[in-house]
């Protein structure tokens, strides 16, 4: 008992430390990935034990009082865990997340897909290994058993389907910038569109 009232306080000083918009633990008590983290540190525990219905049907209830955060019962993780946000977090069974690991809103961490999991050894591995002090930015997904080492940052919007080396920045491509068409330019391309649309080419 002594054990989960301290990782239950751990919780609460992560969201303050890390959410700006919280102030004070009462107001941590509020914070929608709270309980996701708290129902799963139990469902994860009826689960090992092979009570697999009690254990989906609490990550089901957890997932429908967040707003989306889905954590397989069958998932580890570790200490200090902080997800931001939360809306449509998904990580599968057999993933595993360190200690005071980031995650930000829209992350998977899934496997490659049925039709090649089905292929694996039982037991097999399927999701990733996130290691200690990772940041996974909003809508990174990581898939499959690939590992991402201690201190990586996986960025916004990255989509990562091999071993991260710790300390590693996998960064996704930021949207081009096109300046606004001058009103001559404009006329222009609107010219050229009417002549290929007379012309046939199309």
């Amino acid at each position: 008992m002594r054990k989960v009232i301290m990782r239950a306080r751990e919780d609460l000083s992560v969201i303050v430390a890390r959410d700006p918009s919280v102030r004070t633990r009462a107001e941590a008590l509020l914070h929608p990935a709270l309980p996701a983290l708290w129902t799963h540190r139990l469902a994860s525990v009826l689960y090992a034990r092979g009570h697999r219905q009690l254990a989906r049907l609490l990550a089901y209830l957890a997932r429908a009082v967040t707003g989306g955060i889905e954590i397989h019962p069958g998932a580890r993780l570790g200490r200090r865990v902080f997800i931001d946000h939360g809306a449509a977090v998904v990580i599968g069974e057999t993933a595993e997340v360190g200690d005071d690991v980031t995650i930000f809103h829209q992350v998977t961490l899934g496997a490659v897909g049925w039709w090649r999991d089905g292929r694996r050894e039982p037991g097999a591995r399927r999701h990733p290994v996130v290691g200690d002090r990772v940041v996974l930015g909003a809508n990174a997904i990581v898939l499959g058993p690939v590992t991402v080492g201690d201190d990586a940052l996986i960025g916004a919007g990255s989509l990562v389907l091999r071993d991260v080396p710790s300390g590693a920045r996998v960064l996704a491509p930021t949207a081009e910038i096109v300046p606004r068409l001058s009103a001559a330019d404009r006329e222009e391309a609107d010219q050229l569109l009417r002549s290929l649309a007379t012309s046939g080419c199309w």
